[in-house]
């Protein structure tokens, strides 16, 4: 089982307790608190030119492990529940598929900062402005994902939904699904 970034590094950017799988959306949610911090954090580092070896460390471990998990984790599982329990007057259908789209430029985009933080040397204004690209994209991403899919997941999504994500996302990152 491979370490959550979380476990290994710091650099302003808090943990998620492993536990909160047993709540998925939560775990979800404090996923998204990550990235936001991950957004900050390469704000920062794009402002200084700069990074610190553990700001590397910490941002590469959330863009190569928690963001790839956490990608899967909405378009495998979430995003079909919510298709299928949503009602039509809530209008998922146009959300959903321009947070799918968003995700398809996430993972390159992921890449690119992933290649300008393999070393802690001077950035160019080029790789600066792909950060701050990056953490501007994410950003506009997470306020439609936190005002609107986490709270229509939290009004939707019935109990065996939940544990269906739940035994799924704990499956992803290797963990057993614990017997009540």
């Amino acid at each position: 089982m491979q370490q959550p970034y979380q476990a290994r590094h710091g650099a302003g950017i808090t943990p998620v307790d492993p536990a909160l799988l047993n709540r998925p959306i939560d775990y979800l949610h404090a996923v998204h608190l990550c990235e936001r911090e991950l957004c900050a954090l390469l704000e920062r580092i794009a402002a200084r030119g700069h990074a610190r070896t553990d700001e590397i460390a910490a941002a590469r471990g959330f863009l190569s492990g928690d963001l790839p998990a956490h990608l899967e984790d909405e378009e495998q599982d979430l995003f079909p529940l919510l298709r299928l329990r949503c009602e039509a007057e809530d209008e998922i259908d146009r959300l959903l598929d321009r947070l799918q789209d968003d995700h398809r430029h996430a993972r390159p985009d992921a890449r690119a900062v992933l290649d300008i933080l393999r070393a802690p040397s001077r950035l160019s204004p080029r790789a600066t402005g792909v950060l701050r690209r990056f953490a501007d994209h994410a950003r506009r991403h997470l306020i439609l994902e936190n005002a609107i899919l986490i709270p229509f997941a939290r009004l939707r999504l019935t109990g065996a939904d939940l544990d269906t994500l739940r035994a799924s996302m704990r499956r992803r990152r290797g963990l057993a699904t614990p017997v009540d």
